[in-house]
C-alpha cells in the first residue's frame, strides 16, 4: 500500500558537482510505533551503509515522519534507480524514482559537418530542452507494472531503463508471474503480495484469502513443499491462510508459492543482511620508535569482515608480512605494530561494509637516560681502576675514548656490557694509564666523562721480626677445629698466617708427613686441599709454621661424611586387598650423621617404571602400601635418607599381589531337613575379587557348642550341599566359609538353629496347563506325560483308569521324587478315558483327572441311495457310518462321476447333513456318487462300507416316468434375517416344480420390480434375492412365490435392518456370553 506515503521523493535530472535533496513524507498518525524507513540504489544496496561526506540523512518525527536524504556533489555513479522503502511491523510499503545526470556541455552543438573544434556553438537544443520542461505540468505517479504489462518485449529493456529498473532478470521474472495472477482465480478472493522484504533475523508474514473456508493450501519454496516447524509456522483462521517465517536468513530469499488445489499464486521474498557499523573509532596514538602499537576497533556484529589500510595502500597478512599482526576477539578488531619505527607514521584506516575509522600514529625517537655517570678515580699503582655507568636502555652499546683515542681491549685492560651497565676496567694501574676517560653510546649524541688521577707513593723498607701465629677460623664448625666435608667434594683448607720472616710451613696427618693433602701457599696464606675426599681421609691434620723469631701448630680434625648405605632385607610381610605391609632393616653405614628416614618406590613387574610411594621421608622400617590393583604382581624399593643426600635403591622385594579373601557367602538358607540330613543352599559372595573362588567350606555344630565340625573333606565347588549323618532331633548351626588363595573368607552363618527331623509337606500336584483339557492321541502316537508334585515325606503315587487302579500293562509309569510319568508307546482306542493320578503323604492326599482320547479315520457312510430326480438333480441320502473313529462326524464329501469320463469330482466338501442335492447334470450321462465320511483325523478311507455298492442312474428320455409333472413345492424357506445397515445382504430359497415354475418377489406384499437396488437370480431351482445397501427403510416382510400350472407355493421371512451402534451391542453381549457371531448359512 502507498496510502501511508504523504509525499514521495521525484526524479531529477542533477548536474555533475551540484547538491540534489530529495523528501519523502510518512503518515503515521495510524500507527502503533514509528515506522522503519531506509534508502536503497538498485535492489539491495543499503545508502545507509554509505552515510558520510557524499550522503546525508535527516529525519525529525512529531505525529508525521519527514525523512530527508541529500546526495553532496552528484558523480557520474549517482546516476540510477533509487527506492524509498517504509516498513511496518510485518508489513512493507516503498516508491521508486530515479536521478539522472546532466552534462550541460553535451547539449550543446556545433554547425557544420567538421570536427568537434570547428563551426559555431549551437544553443538551440538545449533550449528547446528547456522550453519544454517548462510546459510540463507535476508529474503524476504511474505503475511501471502497469507500463510493462501493456508494453511489447522488445521495448522491456528501454522501459526498465527509463525508470531506473537494474535487476532485468528479476524484473522479467516478476512480470511473468504478475501476468499469470492477472487471470481471475476461482479459489483467492486475495493473492500474495507481488514482493515482500526483511532484514536478516526479523519475522515476516505471507498471507492470502480463500474462496472457500474449507479448502486446504501448501506452500512451496523454491517448487518445494514447506513442513510446519519452529522456523515456518502455518495458521488458518476462516477463510485467510499465512504463513510466517520467523529468524530469516539468506536462504529465505527465494521463490514462494501457496497453491489451492491447482491453482497458485507467486511471491518473492527479499531478505537484506544489515550493514555492520563500528561502535567504537580509532583512537590516535603518539609512541617512540621500538614500542608496541595496537588499533582497536569495535563492530555491530561478530565475525564480520574488516579491512585495514594505511595511507590508501590495503594491510592484509600476505602484504604485511611479519611488521603487522591482525587479531580478532568477538566483536573487537585489533592491528599490532609489533616495534613502531618512523616508516609507521601516518593514518590507519578501519573499513566495514556500514562505515569506517580512521586514526592518525606518530613516531618520535626515544631519548636516552643516563641513570648512572662514570665518576673520577684516584688509584695507586698496580691497583685497580674500574669506570662504571648505567643507562635506561640495555641495548644500547658504546665506545670508550682515552684523550679522544678509542680504546681497545687486551689482557690488562676489559670492557664489558651487561644490560644497562657498561664497564671498563684497568688492572695493575700504571703512569701512562691516567688521563681523560669518555664513553659515548652508538646513536646519540651524548658522551660521559671522568679523569683517571695516579697517584705516586715512595716506600721505605724496614725489617720487622714477628714470631709466626696460626689464625684459623672454625666459626662455621660445630666442634672447635673440626671441618665436615662430604664425601667425593672437593676440600680446600685456607689458613691465615702471619710472621716476620715469612714462616715455613708443614701440614702432617698422624704421623705422616702431608699424606694425600696437596699444600698450597702465598703470602700470608697456607692452603691444602682434597681434590676427592674419601672415608680415609678423615682424622686429625696438624699445621707447623716456624721462622727464626719462633715456631707456632695448629691442630684440625677433617670428619668425611656421605650419604648412608642401602636398606637391607626389604620384604612384603602381609598383603590385603589393595595393600601390601612392607618391612626393611637399617643401612648398615648411615654414612656419618643421623638417618632421617625413607622413601619408597614400587613398580609393576615386567615394567620398568618406578612409583614413587611417599615425598616426605618415612621413619618407621614398617610401611603400608595402599591404592594397589588386586591381582597384580608388584615389587618394592627403600630408600635411605641423612642430612648429606639419599643413598642407592636397595635390592628389590620378592613380588607379591595384593589379594584379598572373599567376603562371606549370601542368601544361606536351609533347602530340605530330613531325620539324618540337612539339605543347604546359598549364593556367592558379593566381593570375590581377583583371587576368585576355590570352593566352600560347610561346617554344623550343636546348639549352644562352639566345636564346629568340617562337614565336607573336599572343597565344595556348587552353591549347594546336603550335610549327612546328623543326629535326629539335634538342634544344630551351619555356616559357610569360602576359600580361595589368599584364605577363609568370613563365614555366613544360619541365625536360628534347625531341628532334625522329617518336615512335613502337603501334597500338591502341578498339573501342566495342556492336560488340563482334554488330551487327544491319534491310534500309533507315542504318549508321554510327565507331571511334577511337590511333598514330603516323599508322597505314594498311584495311578487309576476310569476310577479303578490300573493294571494295564501297555501303559507304563515311572516315579521319582518330583514327578511321575506316563508313558504309552504306541496308543489304540482303548487306552482312552479318564487317568486318574493321587499323590498321598500320610493321611493327605490330591487328585488330579487327566481325559485321553485316541481317535482315528472313520468308517464309510451306510445306504447310500438317490431319493428324487429332477430336471438336472439328483438327491441323495445316507447314514452316518457305524464306526465315527471315536470321535464326532463334522462332514461328508460328496463326489460324482460319469460314464463316459470315469473320473471323480467332488461335489460337496464338509457337508454336515446326511443329504444333499447334486445339481448341474447332464442330461442322457449315466452317473455314479459316492460319499466319504469326515471327522478331526480326515477323511474315510472308503467312499462306502462293503455290503454297500455304487449308485448308477441314468438320465435320458427313457428315464421319464408318468407323472413326472409337478405343482410347485419349496425344499429350503427363507429364513428371518437381522442385517446391518449399509452392508450388501442376499435371502434365498429352494424350490422344485414341473413345468418350471415363475417366480414373483414381494415386500410386505407389494411385487418387486424394476428397481435396481435388488438383483434377483434362479440358478437350477436356488432363488436368491440380493439387497444392495439396505437401509433401516428395508426391512419388512419379504415372500417369495413360485407358481405353473399346476398350482403354487410361497414362503416368507422376516427382514431386521440395524443401526451399527445396535449391531456393536449384540456383538458385545454374545462375545460375553462367548456365543459365536450372528451368522446365516443356506445348504441346498
Amino acid at each position: 500500500m502507498s496510502s501511508l506515503f504523504v509525499q514521495k521523493p521525484e526524479s531529477v535530472t542533477a548536474t555533475k558537482g551540484k547538491d540534489v535533496t530529495f523528501v519523502a513524507k510518512v503518515d503515521s498518525s495510524q500507527l502503533s510505533r514509528k515506522p522503519a524507513l531506509k534508502w536503497l540504489k538498485g535492489k539491495w544496496l543499503d545508502l545507509a551503509s554509505k552515510a558520510g561526506k557524499h550522503i546525508q540523512f535527516k529525519e525529525s518525527y512529531d505525529r508525521n515522519t519527514k525523512v530527508h536524504m541529500s546526495l553532496i556533489k552528484v558523480v557520474d555513479a549517482d546516476a540510477g534507480g533509487y527506492r524509498c522503502e517504509v516498513t511496518s511491523k510485518d508489513k512493507s510499503y516503498s516508491c521508486t524514482f530515479e536521478v539522472s545526470q546532466d552534462n550541460i556541455l553535451e547539449a550543446f552543438k556545433r554547425s557544420g559537418d567538421a570536427d568537434e573544434d570547428a563551426g559555431e556553438l549551437d544553443f538551440s537544443v538545449l533550449l528547446k530542452k528547456r522550453n519544454k520542461k517548462k510546459l510540463e505540468g507535476p508529474k503524476e505517479e504511474v505503475d511501471v507494472w502497469e507500463i510493462l504489462k501493456a508494453a511489447k518485449p522488445c521495448d522491456y529493456e528501454k522501459i526498465a531503463f527509463q525508470y531506473g529498473i537494474t535487476d532485468l532478470r528479476g524484473m522479467l521474472t516478476r512480470l511473468k508471474k504478475m501476468k499469470a495472477e492477472s487471470k481471475k482465480s476461482d479459489a483467492f478472493l486475495k493473492k500474495l503480495d507481488a514482493a515482500y522484504s526483511a532484514d536478516k533475523g526479523k519475522t515476516i508474514h505471507l498471507s492470502v484469502e480463500l474462496a472457500d473456508p474449507t479448502a486446504t493450501v501448501k506452500w512451496l519454496k523454491n517448487g518445494q513443499e514447506i513442513k510446519p516447524s519452529a522456523k515456518y509456522v502455518f495458521e488458518s483462521v476462516g477463510n485467510k491462510r499465512s504463513l510466517t517465517i520467523n529468524k530469516c536468513s539468506l536462504s529465505d530469499d527465494a521463490a514462494y508459492e501457496c497453491q489451492v488445489e491447482e491453482e497458485k499464486c507467486f511471491t518473492e521474498v527479499f531478505v537484506k543482511e544489515p550493514p555492520v557499523t563500528i561502535t567504537k573509532q580509532l583512537e590516535d596514538v603518539h609512541t617512540v620508535v621500538g614500542e608496541k602499537v595496537e588499533f582497536e576497533v569495535e563492530v555491530s556484529e561478530e565475525g564480520a569482515n574488516v579491512k585495514w589500510m594505511k595511507d590508501g595502500v590495503e594491510l592484509n597478512r600476505d602484504t604485511a608480512g611479519s611488521r603487522y599482526r591482525f587479531k580478532k576477539d568477538g566483536r573487537r578488531h585489533i592491528l599490532i605494530i609489533n616495534e613502531a619505527t618512523k616508516e609507521d607514521i601516518g593514518t590507519y584506516y578501519a573499513f566495514t561494509n556500514g562505515g569506517e575509522s580512521q586514526a592518525e600514529l606518530e613516531v618520535e625517537d626515544k631519548e636516552l637516560e643516563i641513570l648512572q655517570s662514570i665518576a673520577d678515580l684516584t688509584v695507586k699503582a698496580s691497583e685497580q681502576a674500574v669506570f662504571k655507568c648505567e643507562v635506561s636502555d640495555e641495548n644500547v652499546t658504546g665506545k670508550w675514548f682515552k684523550d679522544g683515542v678509542e680504546v681497545q681491549a687486551s689482557e690488562r685492560i676489559r670492557i664489558s656490557h651487561i644490560g644497562r651497565n657498561h664497564k671498563l676496567t684497568i688492572d695493575e694501574v700504571v703512569a701512562s694509564d691516567a688521563g681523560d676517560y669518555t664513553f659515548v653510546p652508538d646513536g646519540y649524541a651524548l658522551t660521559l666523562s671522568a679523569k683517571l688521577n695516579f697517584l705516586e707513593i715512595k716506600i721505605e723498607y724496614v725489617p720487622i721480626e714477628e714470631p709466626p701465629k696460626i689464625h684459623i677460623d672454625t666459626s662455621g664448625c660445630g666442634n672447635q677445629n673440626t671441618i665436615t666435608v662430604v664425601a667425593g667434594n672437593k676440600l680446600r683448607v685456607d689458613v691465615e698466617i702471619t710472621g716476620e720472616p715469612a714462616p715455613v710451613t708443614c701440614w702432617t696427618k698422624g704421623d705422616q708427613a702431608e699424606g694425600r693433602v696437596r699444600v698450597e701457599k702465598e703470602q700470608t696464606l697456607s692452603s691444602f686441599v682434597i681434590e676427592g675426599a674419601e672415608m680415609e681421609d678423615e682424622g686429625f691434620y696438624t699445621i707447623t709454621v716456624t721462622n727464626p723469631v719462633g715456631e707456632d701448630k695448629a691442630e684440625i680434625y677433617i670428619k668425611v661424611v656421605d650419604v648412608p648405605n642401602s636398606p637391607e632385607n626389604v620384604k612384603c610381610t602381609s598383603v590385603g586387598e589393595d595393600s601390601a605391609t612392607i618391612t626393611w632393616d637399617p643401612p648398615s653405614f648411615d654414612g656419618g650423621v643421623p638417618i632421617k628416614g625413607y622413601l619408597m618406590e614400587r613398580k609393576k613387574v615386567g615394567t620398568a617404571r618406578w612409583t614413587k610411594l611417599n615425598f616426605d621421608v618415612y621413619e618407621s622400617n614398617t610401611y603400608e602400601a595402599k591404592k594397589m590393583i588386586e591381582g597384580v604382581l608388584y615389587e618394592m624399593r627403600v630408600f635411605a635418607v641423612n642430612s648429606i643426600g639419599v643413598s642407592q635403591p636397595s635390592s628389590d622385594s620378592k613380588p607379591f599381589m595384593p589379594i584379598a579373601p572373599t567376603s562371606e557367602p549370601t542368601r544361606l538358607v536351609v533347602e530340605d531337613v530330613t531325620d539324618t540330613t540337612c539339605a543347604l543352599k546359598w549364593r556367592p559372595p558379593e566381593r570375590i575379587g581377583a583371587g576368585g573362588i576355590d570352593g566352600y567350606i560347610i561346617e554344623y555344630c550343636k546348639e549352644g557348642d562352639d566345636q564346629w565340625v568340617q562337614a565336607n573333606k573336599e572343597l565344595v565347588e556348587e552353591n549347594d550341599y546336603r550335610v549327612k549323618g546328623l543326629p535326629v532331633g539335634e538342634k544344630m548351626l551351619f555356616r559357610v566359609t569360602a576359600i580361595n588363595i589368599a584364605g577363609r573368607s568370613p563365614p555366613a552363618t544360619l541365625s536360628q538353629a534347625i531341628t532334625i527331623r522329617d518336615i512335613v509337606e502337603n501334597p500338591k500336584i502341578r498339573l501342566p496347563r495342556n492336560l488340563r483339557s482334554k488330551l487327544i492321541k491319534l491310534v500309533g502316537e507315542k504318549v508321554n506325560l510327565v507331571i511334577p508334585f511337590q511333598g514330603k515325606p516323599r508322597p505314594v503315587v498311584t495311578w487309576f483308569k476310569d476310577n479303578v487302579l490300573m493294571e494295564d500293562k501297555s501303559v507304563g509309569t515311572r516315579t521319582s521324587e518330583v514327578d511321575t510319568i506316563l508313558f504309552i508307546r504306541s496308543a489304540e482306542r482303548r487306552h482312552s478315558g479318564k487317568f486318574t493320578l493321587s499323590v498321598q503323604v500320610e493321611d493327605m492326599s490330591e487328585c488330579a483327572d487327566i481325559h485321553i482320547q485316541v481317535v482315528e479315520r472313520p468308517g464309510p457312510p451306510i445306504n447310500v441311495h438317490v431319493t428324487d430326480v429332477w430336471g438336472f438333480n439328483a438327491s441323495l441320502e445316507w447314514k452316518p457310518p457305524k464306526d465315527d473313529g471315536n470321535c464326532e462326524i463334522i462332514g461328508y464329501t460328496i463326489q460324482k462321476c460319469d460314464k463316459k469320463s470315469t473320473e471323480w469330482f467332488t461335489v460337496y466338501e464338509h457337508n454336515r447333513r446326511p443329504s444333499c442335492t447334486v445339481s448341474d447334470l447332464i442330461m442322457g450321462n449315466e452317473y455314479s456318487f459316492r460319499v466319504f465320511s469326515e471327522n478331526i483325523c480326515g477323511l474315510s478311507n472308503d467312499p462306502v462300507s462293503k455290503n454297500d455298492t455304487f449308485v448308477n442312474i441314468l438320465f435320458g428320455l427313457q428315464l421319464k416316468m408318468v407323472g413326472m409333472n409337478h405343482s410347485p413345492k419349496f425344499i429350503a424357506p427363507l429364513l428371518d434375517r437381522s442385517v446391518i445397515a449399509g452392508y450388501n445382504t442376499a435371502i434365498s430359497c429352494a424350490v422344485r416344480g414341473y413345468p418350471k415354475p415363475k417366480i414373483i418377489w414381494m415386500k410386505n406384499n407389494i411385487t418387486i420390480e424394476g428397481d435396481p437396488k435388488f438383483l434377483m437370480q434362479n440358478n437350477q431351482g436356488v432363488l436368491t434375492l440380493n439387497i444392495r445397501k439396505p437401509g433401516l427403510f428395508d426391512g419388512g416382510r419379504y415372500s417369495c412365490r413360485a407358481v405353473n400350472d399346476l398350482g403354487e407355493d410361497q414362503v416368507e421371512c422376516k427382514l431386521e435392518v440395524r443401526g451399527t451402534q445396535v449391531f456393536m451391542k449384540v456383538l458385545k453381549m454374545q462375545l460375553a456370553l462367548n456365543l459365536n457371531p450372528i451368522t446365516c448359512q443356506v445348504k441346498l
